[in-house]
């Protein structure tokens, strides 16, 4: 299975996302991520046997879930040959940057060999974008917005049919009693 953790949004979120993208989709082409598959990764653990799910999971009940404020406050892009990478941004958001600290520390403690890159907390709108003309980055994200999260999913990326698909394994919301 190939597994990462991440923050789910609830519609109306997805829907600012969204309006964020269709901006966006008037002045490029590429392909643009499914509405389910709108998400805040956390931590990437990449192929992961059923029995390291489980040290997943314990990782996840060892770290908990906050609720969190969330401010999307820009726009942007990774560069890559064959199209861009188009994202939503959000503002420094400390308790959001200590979760994924402690949840990556108590992977790390399970055994899991997590990517040293910086954390650049982003949700992924689009792929393999050609911009058609000039954008605006301030007139596509339009105003910030805020969102509230509570809860940390362990994730599965699947291509069936040649779809990415992202199924919900396990998740660990907070005020949830322990497992």
């Amino acid at each position: 299975m190939r597994l990462f953790l991440a923050v789910n949004f609830d519609d109306a979120t997805k829907q600012r996302i969204l309006a964020v993208q269709r901006r966006l989709r008037e002045a490029a082409q590429g392909d643009f991520s499914r509405p389910e598959n709108l998400h805040l990764t956390l931590a990437f653990l990449g192929e992961v046997s059923a029995q390291r799910a489980a040290a997943a999971r314990r990782a996840m009940d060892r770290t908990g879930a906050v609720p969190l404020s969330l401010t999307f406050d820009q726009i942007g892009s990774f560069r890559r040959d064959g199209g861009d990478i188009w994202w939503v941004g959000l503002a420094e958001n400390p308790a959001l940057l200590r979760l994924r600290q402690e949840l990556c520390g108590n992977l790390i403690a399970e055994g899991f060999h997590l990517e040293e890159r910086r954390f650049s907390p982003h949700i992924t709108i689009a792929r393999r974008v050609r911009l058609s003309q000039e954008v605006d980055c301030g007139a596509i994200l339009g105003a910030p917005f805020e969102a509230s999260a509570d809860t940390v999913s362990l994730m599965c990326s699947e291509r069936p049919n040649g779809v990415l698909t992202y199924t919900e394994q396990y998740s660990v919301c907070a005020g949830r009693d322990e497992p």
